[in-house]
């Protein structure tokens, strides 16, 4: 093999050991995103509902005052009648 195949040849292959290696980071970075995007929806559907768990016994009482209210007006419209 003459000297520049040879140069050549190491060129090359020090090019593609350096593509690997931007890969593989390329390929980790992926990965992680993945994870990280993963997690942070586990976070947003784990804290809605974390709210809604806290905040059901409120809605509750409202709905009973609500449906009272309803009682009240048919009574009293049953009343003008």
């Amino acid at each position: 093999m003459d000297p520049e195949s040879r140069k050549l040849l190491e060129e090359t292959l020090a090019l593609a050991q350096e593509n690997n290696k931007i890969l593989h980071g390329m390929r980790r970075s992926m990965r992680m995103q993945r994870i990280m995007s993963f997690l942070y929806w586990i976070f947003i559907v784990g804290t809605a509902l974390g709210a809604y768990y806290l905040i059901q016994p409120y809605i509750e009482q409202l709905m009973g005052v609500y449906s009272g209210a309803g009682d009240v007006l048919n009574n009293l419209k049953q009343f003008n009648q």
